[in-house]
């Protein structure tokens, strides 16, 4: 008979207190109780039999497993009961015995697999071929094809599962379009040299489009750029956050086949030492953004600086066909005329929020650009008395602007009547658009292409215009823009939902608290019986006006089942919000349903250049 050590036995018979029933007992997250390797004497298990190590372990308070480790127990009688476990006086025979485990065979069901019908089973070849069908086995042509729906920033960290991923992610195919600037892609470049080894390694000559950020902007990048990159189209260079410009005397060189150029300019840095590199490079545009600091301007008033030489620059770039000058402070009716005067296949000319805008040069602009159709000038401070000056008639204009310029309603009647073909119309957020503008357009019958119709905020139409308009012209309009009106709401909604069948944009509502509430599930059962090609839509109404039942899950239901290109839904941030985008999400439509906070629709999607007028 195996003796178990002296020393172990005398300390459990001189310390009493260690053993299972006075471990401690902190298990309040059900963590596992490992106890210690103790041997137990006969004679004290004789003695206390009550406190045996089997009954301790029956039934924890806390239900936490317990962990065992290798346990002697030594000199048992043959007598004492165990339950469930036989011990021996051999040493190597007195350890508990576990269950013997039986591995069930797997049945494969023909669900498991498209190929198999009926009763077939899959022979034990087969089952081994689509074991082995996982993700290593995709040829990497299929991989780079996956690749491709992923952002930049998750390229980069695929690359670091293995070293196949990281060869397919650094293809050149998937790096065809790049922005190195961090706020907008996530993507930091550290170093100059990193970026001309990834400019000539990884670009090359598929990258067709790319942003800077100003601290990558030197004449050694471009000149990479213009030798590694002979396939570069777009390029955007932001100046936005720039205090100091880099040195670019010895610059030699730039891209040539550039189409389209996007610069974000800054408040207090002159562009011409710059400008002045690149005019013998970019006669090929076809596409200029100017972006302003709008968005950035304080209250109090700053001197103005003309960071760009608009007048120069028009003589470098005469095949424009789109010109955006987005919220600069120094742009008036002389840059206008200077663009106008250059360049013949002008097409579009957008200077919303160029505040210093009146007029004064559009019937110019309107006699020299033959081809112009599209002119955006919202926020502008236009004056009625030029406007009136245009000779619409003659004009080819098609889409117009012009949201916020307190044009009177004189204006507005004369221009609205003589311009023949006209699609798409802003006009929102000017008091002088009233029910005697809208009888006059119809009579007109200038309104019979329309397409897209903006009133945001016009507090003077009444509902009874709108609806007499929509009842003759609602059946062709795409977009429609009845927003910012207190005193329409659903019920002139509902009345005039059945007329617009072809609707792909609807803005409906006012963030103003109303005294009536807007019933929205029958406003929803309306909108999806009606509007079958609907892409867009926003509510704005608060979030206390409107009022939906228990049952609103089936409103909803319809409205994803049968608008099926729906691609954004916006709502401002409540319960009812919640509601509906867990419901689409259940339908794995996880990007529809958005919140008004970080997303507004608009009827620009329905420009013909708005493609072209997309700008970071």
């Amino acid at each position: 008979m195996h003796e178990a050590p002296e020393s172990n036995v005398s300390a459990m018979v001189e310390c009493p207190e260690i053993n299972v029933s006075t471990m401690p007992e902190s298990t309040e997250n059900n963590a596992p109780i490992i106890l210690p390797s103790l041997e137990y004497d006969v004679a004290i298990m004789q003695e206390s039999p009550e406190k045996s190590l089997f009954t301790l372990l029956e039934s924890p308070e806390n239900d936490a497993p317990i962990i065992l480790p290798s346990l002697e127990f030594n000199n048992l009688p043959m007598s004492l009961e165990v339950p469930e476990i036989t011990v021996t006086n051999s040493l190597e025979e007195n350890r508990p015995t576990p269950p013997r485990r039986f591995r069930r065979k797997r049945e494969f069901t023909p669900s498991e697999y498209s190929d198999v019908s009926g009763d077939e089973i899959p022979t034990a070849p087969e089952r081994s071929k689509r074991k082995n069908r996982t993700i290593e086995k995709l040829p990497d042509k299929v991989l780079l094809n996956i690749f491709s729906y992923l952002s930049h920033r998750e390229i980069c960290r695929m690359a670091t599962v293995c070293k196949r991923w990281r060869m397919v992610a650094y293809d050149t195919k998937l790096w065809t379009h790049v922005s190195l600037r961090p706020e907008i892609s996530g993507l930091h470049v550290g170093s100059l040299e990193s970026l001309l080894a990834l400019i000539s390694i990884r670009f090359g000559p598929s990258l067709r489009y790319i942003e800077l950020p100003i601290e990558l902007i030197t004449h050694t990048v471009l000149h990479e750029l213009a030798s590694k990159c002979p396939n570069l189209t777009h390029m955007l260079l932001d100046f936005s956050t720039a205090m100091q410009l880099h040195d670019f005397s010895e610059m030699q060189a730039f891209p040539t086949k550039l189409r389209y150029l996007c610069i974000c300019l800054s408040e207090v840095i002159f562009m011409e030492g710059f400008m002045r590199k690149i005019y013998n490079f970019i006669n090929g545009l076809e596409i200029l953004h100017l972006i302003g600091t709008y968005e950035k301007v304080e209250e109090e008033e700053e001197e103005i600086y003309e960071v760009i030489n608009v007048h120069k620059l028009k003589s470098a770039t005469p095949n424009l066909r789109v010109i955006n000058l987005y919220g600069i402070n120094f742009v008036d009716d002389s840059h206008i005329d200077a663009f106008s005067s250059n360049c013949i296949q002008l097409e579009c000319l957008a200077v919303n929020y160029c505040n210093k805008v009146t007029g004064s040069t559009m019937k110019t602009l309107f006699q020299r650009s033959r081809r112009l159709t599209c002119l955006l000038m919202n926020g502008c401070s236009l004056q009625s008395e030029y406007v009136m000056q245009v000779e619409w008639e003659k004009s080819s204009i098609l889409e117009l602007d012009v949201t916020a310029t307190d044009l009177s309603t004189e204006c507005l009647i004369d221009m609205l009547t003589r311009i023949p073909n006209l699609r798409f119309l802003s006009a929102g957020q000017i008091n002088g658009f009233n029910d005697t503008v809208i009888k006059a357009w119809i009579e007109a019958g200038t309104a019979r292409n329309l397409v897209a119709l903006d009133v945001d905020s016009s507090d003077n139409l009444t509902d009874e215009a709108l609806h007499r308009f929509l009842s003759r012209h609602g059946s062709q309009l795409w977009g429609l823009v009845l927003s910012g009106m207190p005193h329409i709401t659903d019920q002139l909604w509902q009345s005039v939902l059945q007329l617009l069948t072809n609707a792909k944009i609807l803005i409906m509502g006012t963030q103003e608290r109303l005294g009536v509430n807007i019933h929205v599930d029958q406003l929803m059962d309306g909108i999806a019986n009606s509007c079958p090609n609907l892409e867009r839509l926003e509510l704005r109404w608060d979030p206390e006006n409107l009022r939906f039942s228990d049952k609103s899950q089936k409103a909803i239901d319809i409205l994803r089942v049968k608008c099926l290109k729906l691609k954004c839904l916006v709502l401002s941030d409540g319960r009812y919000y919640e509601i509906v985008k867990a419901n689409f999400e259940r339908a794995d439509r996880t990007t529809v349903v958005r919140t008004s906070t970080n997303c507004r629709v608009s009827n620009y999607y329905l420009l013909s250049n708005y493609k072209d007028l997309i700008f970071n």
